[in-house]
């Protein structure tokens, strides 16, 4: 099954955007009295991020959130971020652009892998976003414009929603529209602030043991595909790109020693993910990946890795065993080919090896994402649905804040005729998603349902959390 790649943009507007009094903003208070705190950009980091969430889809791909988590977590080693703990939101657009949101938030769009040669070019820019948050970007400029953190967060989430709500040229009506908009609620971080977050992005990547050119490269491949298309990409509208500003990144870049180390296999491997979920048919997804296992490609190992992708989708499990089995045989202990191996045999309905595999990969991975995902996967479609709702409501623990495992946990809480956990489970998916009115009245059916009274009293006090939440949103 064509796993679901999700991205959003950051654009200022696209076609079939809604119009700005349809969108659901939250109401992120008044903060007036100077720089807001790390707890109030945390809180309303979380009110933005549910927001982000109630009106675009994001990612429910295992790996390639595993990979960008594991990357970010490497990066922000090496930044100035005091408060290392983030939260990650993919978003389905297959544009490039990455975005930085107060509470420590980072948003990367799936398109900007695709765009994206090497491991290097696509840490630059997430070592830039890290650089926005560690000096507090947005809460400086909230710091010199006292009294805007209402207009201020709800133009953020604005253009972020109206981008990812559309594509396509027709978008660059609905972005003359929205700009002057923008401009006014003064969402563009200034020339100081992008020279600070190119010179510490820098500092971090070099830090990181990654190419200290790969920003200035990045840029150019930027100003590159801006020049061949009537609309930038849309992380030149909220990052302008010139070409002083690489001829900075380059000098920068020239004071430390190039360091060409290989590329990521890893980062090819989810860039094929990617490529894969967007191609319009498993079909086309074949061509696309025989022709670059028969021509030119940036990892013939990532082609295959695709080709088998596409082949399990197709249907085609015993075509997908054969382009993953030199894969396996060269590198057995790569996780990411051991999951597609365990995907071929649930798309071929060998639950019994597709279990055997999971349970002895979780014995020395207990911890690892997408073993636990398939595993619970895997007992839903094999008709084990009591098994896996006891093993997500277990799990979801460690990640209460994953609206996917949620929304599985509701799904075989209902198979397994559990009508009372379906209610929660979906409460807590649209808490996540930041869909409050449903999230209350699965609450309340919920209520009608127990008569324990410590199942009453916490389900009263989530309601009451859920209330609050959604107190704070402005219609």
């Amino acid at each position: 099954m064509k796993r679901i790649l999700a991205c959003a943009s950051l654009a200022l507007g696209l076609a079939q955007a809604p119009a700005a009094d349809e969108l659901n903003l939250p109401d992120f208070g008044d903060t007036s009295s100077g720089i807001i705190s790390y707890q109030e950009e945390k809180r309303l980091g979380e009110l933005f991020m549910r927001s982000y969430r109630s009106q675009i889809p994001t990612s429910s791909d295992p790996l390639l959130i595993g990979y960008l988590e594991t990357l970010i977590a490497n990066l922000t080693r090496y930044s100035e971020l005091s408060n290392r703990n983030f939260k990650l939101i993919v978003a389905e657009n297959p544009t490039m652009n990455a975005f930085a949101a107060p509470g420590n938030i980072i948003g990367v769009h799936t398109g900007l892998l695709v765009y994206s040669q090497t491991e290097a070019q696509l840490a630059s820019v997430l070592t830039h976003e890290l650089a926005h948050l560690s000096q507090r970007h947005y809460a400086r400029r909230l710091e010199q414009q006292r009294n805007m953190t209402l207009p201020f967060y709800t133009a953020l989430l604005a253009s972020l929603v109206l981008a990812a709500s559309g594509s396509g040229d027709g978008g660059m009506a609905a972005m003359a529209a929205t700009q002057a908009a923008a401009a006014d609620a003064q969402l563009r971080f200034s020339r100081q602030n992008e020279q600070e977050a190119d010179r510490i992005g820098v500092e971090t990547l070099i830090q990181a043991g990654y190419d200290p050119y790969a920003a200035a490269d990045m840029f150019e491949q930027m100003l590159r595909a801006s020049r061949y298309s009537r609309r930038p990409p849309d992380f030149l509208l909220t990052h302008p790109v010139t070409e002083s500003r690489v001829a900075d990144a380059r000098a920068r870049a020239m004071r430390y020693p190039r360091q060409l180390r290989e590329d990521s296999l890893e980062f090819h491997l989810m860039r094929a993910r990617v490529r894969f979920a967007q191609s319009e048919t498993a079909q086309r997804a074949v061509s696309l990946f025989t022709g670059e296992l028969e021509g030119d490609s940036l990892s013939h190992d990532a082609s295959r890795y695709g080709l088998a992708l596409a082949y399990a989708e197709a249907g085609d499990t015993d075509a997908a065993a054969k382009a993953l089995a030199p894969l396996l045989e060269k590198e057995p202990e790569r996780l990411t080919y051991q999951v597609m191996d365990i995907d071929i045999d649930i798309a071929a309905e060998r639950y019994e090896t597709a279990h055997d595999k999971l349970q002895k990969g979780l014995r020395k991975l207990p911890n690892y994402y997408p073993f636990n995902v398939r595993y619970a996967e895997a007992l839903m479609q094999s008709g084990h649905y009591q098994s896996c709702a006891d093993f997500l409501s277990q799990y979801v623990r460690q990640r209460p804040e994953d609206p996917y495992l949620w929304y599985l946990l509701a799904e075989v809480n209902g198979l397994a005729g559990d009508v009372l956990g379906v209610h929660e489970a979906r409460a807590e998916y649209f808490i996540q998603i930041g869909v409050y009115d449903k999230a209350m009245i699965q609450l309340r059916n919920a209520l009608k349902l127990t008569k324990d009274d410590y199942t009453l009293a916490l389900l009263n006090e989530r309601l009451r959390y859920v209330e609050k939440l959604r107190s704070e949103l402005d219609y």
